[in-house]
């Protein structure tokens, strides 16, 4: 196969934390042809360090490179719908950063561009190869009949990363724009849909669609509007019930799931340095009997990030979790959070994790 040409939209903290490293790894089968920011001295610094020989501040230019086949956007998240139906229209396969958007006229419109398209669209989070692991166990009954899950993705807020972001490019800390999470008028959502998209997504992807969303909001600490601390109570369409926990208030980090059925139940990261432990009772009928602990091992065909999204590409397939339609789905569920966080009342779910 010949290498996949990558282009970069918002070559910033996200690409050179994540993006650039694990794609110089795979330099086999890509290669980053140009990159594109804002700050000139960043994409200079990211050309010398991660061998690439084109940088511009024009997104557009980026966009119609005929020698680009695949887009990578890491812009903030108001602009990832907008600049993600360009690229499709211009016959890009699209990588695009998480959330996918914060409006459900925009996530529509993502997804009715991608039914019109032949590209492969890869939208984050990506799931690491336990949860493909966790969800063919699942699926094949492994823990009975699943009644309810959790999963808490939280941090120490927006300002933790930017202090590790302004390391990697050797910057004084400050300026106008370091905290535009912070500000409601630039970012619109806050810590639901930054930490939060993590644990919903995950909740999707094992368990399926959600039905009904109620939640509770609230801002806690951190100098926003928006919010910096939400829990969500889900009613999946298979019945169970699910709780998805976030927060900018987290400063020793969590990222934790457990998922209970009628036989046994997951809990992830597991025992022993196991990416996921399997809990099952010796008996069922008695509260005495010990509970086997059996190690989860992911599904190691799966890769990273970007492997997956070659793979896919190559296969000329979307990906079976992290697509255009889970994305969508996901984004209703956070808006519903935040709606049911603003109303007190439950919020219904209209559109399906899957086509």
């Amino acid at each position: 196969m010949e290498k996949i040409r990558i282009g970069v939209i918002g070559a910033g903290g996200i690409a050179a934390k994540l993006h650039f490293p694990e794609l110089q790894e795979l330099a086999d089968r890509c290669e980053v042809v140009v990159i594109s920011g804002r700050k000139e001295a960043r994409l200079r610094l990211l050309c010398e360090r991660f061998g690439i020989t084109t940088y511009t501040q024009d997104y557009e230019a980026v966009i119609l490179d005929p020698k680009v086949d695949a887009v990578i956007i890491a812009t903030p998240h108001p602009q990832h719908v907008s600049w993600g139906i360009r690229a499709l229209e211009a016959g890009k396969h699209v990588l695009m950063q998480k959330p996918l958007c914060g409006d459900m006229r925009e996530a529509d419109a993502f997804v009715a561009t991608v039914e019109k398209s032949d590209r492969t669209v890869l939208c984050m989070p990506h799931f690491s190869p336990v949860i493909y692991a966790l969800r063919a166990a699942i699926a094949n009954g492994s823990i009975g009949r699943v009644s309810g899950a959790r999963a808490r993705t939280s941090h120490g807020g927006p300002e933790v990363y930017y202090r590790e972001v302004h390391e990697i490019f050797g910057e004084t800390q400050g300026g106008e724009a370091d905290l535009w999470f912070f500000d409601k008028n630039r970012a619109d959502v806050g810590a639901l849909f930054d930490m939060g998209v993590y644990a919903v997504a995950h909740l999707v992807a094992l368990l399926g669609t959600v039905k009904r969303v109620t939640a509770v909001v609230g801002t806690f600490d951190k100098p926003t509007e928006l919010e910096d601390t939400a829990t969500l109570i889900l009613q999946m369409a298979s019945g169970a019930i699910a709780v998805a926990e976030t927060s900018w208030c987290d400063a020793a980090r969590t990222w934790e799931l457990s998922v209970h059925g009628t036989a046994g139940k997951f809990v992830a990261p597991g025992q022993n340095d196991a990416p996921a432990t399997r809990f099952t009772p010796v008996s069922y009928t008695s509260d005495h009997d010990p509970i086997t602990a059996e190690p989860v091992m992911g599904d190691a065909s799966v890769g990273n990030l970007h492997t997956h999204f070659f793979n896919c590409i190559e296969r000329g397939i979307q990906p079976p979790v992290s697509n255009a339609y889970a994305a969508r789905h996901v984004t209703e569920v956070l808006l519903a959070g935040l709606e049911s966080g603003r109303t007190g009342c439950a919020v219904d779910i209209r559109s399906s994790a899957e086509a």
